[in-house]
This record gives C-alpha cells, structure tokens and sequence, in this order.
C-alpha cells in the first residue's frame, strides 16, 4: 500500500495463494500520522472501535512495528543522503517494518532471513520483493561465509566502485600461468603417453613376446604427445589478461564444437599458448569492458571476478552507482539468537571460551550467531550503530566477536 504521507507504523498479512505472494492490501492495520488506525478492509477507525474492528493479530504487531520505525529514524537520523541499511532476521514484525519504510524512502537494504525462514522460498521470495534494486535480500546461511556477505554488502553500497587495491585480477592470471606450467612439466612433449617405453615388459608367453612392443607402440602412438616446454620469460611477458581472454575465447569455441559433433583439431592448451607468446594477437572489443565517455575501467576477465563483465554503457553507468554509504544495522533478535548470544556473553572474555560455549550450542543457534555477526561486524567496520530489536540481547558479544 503506498500513502501519500508515511505511516509511522504499519502491519500486512503475506498473501501465499497469489504467484508471486505479495502483501494484501486488505489484511492490513497501518497508524496514520495523526493517530488513527487505518484497516484495508474496514477503512478508517475510530480508536474507540479499534478493538471490534481490527483483528487482535494486527494490535499485536503495531508495537513491533514502532520499534522497527524508530530504528530506522535513529540510524537515518545524522544522514542528509540515502544510504544501505543492514538488516538480519528480516522476516520478524520490527525488522519487516524497518525494511519496508527504508525501502520506500529510497535506502538500499540488503535483508538476511533467520534460520526459521530462511529455508521458505516463498518468505525468502517476498523478502526480496520488498527491497529496492540494488538491495537485495538473502537467506541465514549465506551470511555465515562472512568473506561472501561482506562482498554482498559492500557491492550494494558501492556498486561497480567495489574495484580497489585488495582486488588483485593479476593474482588470477599469475595462478592460471602456474597451473599451465605445471602441466607442461607433468606431461613434457617426450612422452607420448602417460607409459615410458623403456618401462614396458613383456611378461607372458613366449609367442606373443614377438608382438608386444609392436602393438603398445601402436597403442601409444593413438594419444597426442604432451607440451613442448614454455619459454618463462615470453610467457610473463606477454601473456597478459587480454591475452588469456582471447585463449578462454578459443578454449570455449573448441568445447561448443566437441559438444555440437563438428570436427575439431586436438586443443592443446600450452601449445596454443606458445603460439600465443611468439606472436600476440589483436584482441577482439568484444572481450572487453565497454567504456564510458569520460570514464575508464581497467579490463577484468569474465573469469576473474563477478564485478566486471561485458556491459552495455547504460548498465556500466548503473553499476557504478550503489546504494549509498551504509547508514547501520537492525538485528532482531530469534529464539536461536538470543541463547547464543547469552551463552557467549556468559563464557568470558577470552576467545578460548567463547569456542568452547559455541560447542554445546544447536547448529541452528551457532548459525544465528555467525550470521547476526556478519551483518554487525560491516555495520561496525564502516563505523555506524548496531541497533537491536525485541528482548534483552547481548550486544557486546556479537560486537566483540
């Protein structure tokens, strides 16, 4: 439902027989600025009527929702811009309703549904659809790998700006010219097969003795022989990631044949490579990063990272562009999350005890912990509030984990 001036607190049924589910306008209880609730069923209320005519569930869920929209306010509140707000435990009535008024003004929210959701697609799904591009929403165990969820959060915040020292694409190119290398040397161009001919035994019978070597030569001649070996120092030199574009190009040509039936020559991938070294090639612009005016993007391999692909300039100009700085986090406290995080809380200081209290937790409340510690820890490494909805929660101990 959209409202000329904003509800200070609002609450929605989830409409699952709809495909996809979306919020029922009708099953709706929503207090309007000057105080009156407001039913999508039953219209405007009268406070004095509001017990006969809007469903105890809705009643029940209005003080969550206030405290959803007074997280937001406080964490918007010094900020003169849009902004990313962290959200974990998405799918609780405080969170729902931070999510859903920082959407509407224009944040961008990157949503985790807790464990006890987070495996139903269709509340994951409508999660989703509440938050606005570049926001986006994701299940509990996505944010246990910090690594991934930190990525997540900081390309929704910047967009393509992700791009900064700590990415290095030539750490890529320098392990695919090791393992290239390490192939050369496994299989070197004297070997026909895997099988040394000064190995090959005869033990048998005496009359076959005068075929064997015969017939294993033949045999062995059937296989292509290994890689001539690479000159290191062309091979550093001009070997460059244009170059290895261009060779993932004919690598992927020479598969689509394998696989449609033609008929291909053996793809033998040092010697292309050596071929590549002794005379580099032009590389097509359709490998790389189409630019825009007045703007320039180093080229990045499909391969070597999600964050730069061949776009068209107008999705190049979106990619740019992220959801803003990140202005917090609202975390809402589970049933899992507050017994892990009273347990660790309880267990000391030391990071010793904190492992051994993690020890006699459920997967689901070590989990609960993992994922509520990621969304914090980028809140606080960005140097902004961690605000906690819904029952007593041990706050240092998740920040200081």
């Amino acid at each position: 439902m959209e409202y000329k001036r904003k509800p200070v607190t609002s609450a929605h049924t989830v409409d699952l027989t709809s495909n996809p589910p979306k919020l029922s306008a009708r099953d709706s209880a929503v207090i309007s600025p000057n105080g009156t609730i407001i039913h999508g069923r039953y219209g405007e209320l009268h406070p004095d009527i509001v017990p006969e005519g809007v469903p105890l569930e809705y009643l029940a869920l209005l003080r969550p929702a206030a405290e959803g929209a007074a997280a937001l306010r406080r964490l918007t509140s010094t900020s003169t811009t849009k902004g990313t707000i962290l959200i974990y435990g998405a799918t609780k009535p405080n969170a729902l309703a931070t999510l859903q008024l920082a959407a509407s003004s224009g944040h961008a929210v990157v949503a985790v549904v807790s464990g006890d959701h987070s495996g139903k697609d269709e509340m994951l799904e409508v999660i989703k659809n509440l938050t606005e591009e570049p926001g986006t929403a994701v299940p509990e165990e996505y944010a246990v790998v910090k690594g991934a969820f930190r990525d997540l959060v900081h390309l929704t915040a910047h967009g393509d700006a992700m791009k900064s020292t700590s990415f290095n694409p030539s750490a890529f190119l320098n392990e695919f010219k090791q393992n290239l290398l390490d192939y050369t040397n496994t299989y070197p161009q004297t070997l026909p097969a895997a099988v040394d001919k000064s190995v090959l035994v005869y033990r048998g019978e005496e009359r076959g003795q005068k075929y064997f070597k015969e017939n294993m030569n033949a045999y062995l001649s059937q296989f292509s022989k290994g890689c001539a070996p690479l000159d290191t120092q062309k091979f550093d030199r001009f070997f460059t990631k244009e170059q290895y574009a261009l060779w993932k190009k004919k690598f992927g040509e020479q598969t689509t044949a394998v696989i449609t039936g033609d008929d291909v020559s053996d793809f033998a991938p040092a010697d292309i490579v050596q071929s590549m070294i002794n005379k580099p090639e032009a590389v097509d612009s359709s490998l790389t990063l189409s630019e825009v005016p007045g703007e320039s993007f180093e080229f990045v391999p499909y391969e070597f990272s999600i964050l730069q692909q061949t776009y068209a300039q107008e999705q190049v100009k979106e990619m740019s562009t992220g959801g803003g700085p990140i202005l917090g986090a609202v975390i809402s406290v589970t049933p899992d999350l507050h017994i892990a995080s009273e347990a660790i809380a309880k267990a000391g200081k030391s990071i010793r005890a904190k492992a051994e209290a993690l020890q006699f937790l459920t997967e689901s409340q070590k989990n609960a912990f993992a994922a509520a510690s990621s969304v914090a820890a980028c809140a606080k490494r960005a140097g902004k509030q961690v605000l906690v909805l819904g029952g007593k929660f041990y706050i240092h101990a998740i920040n200081r984990d």
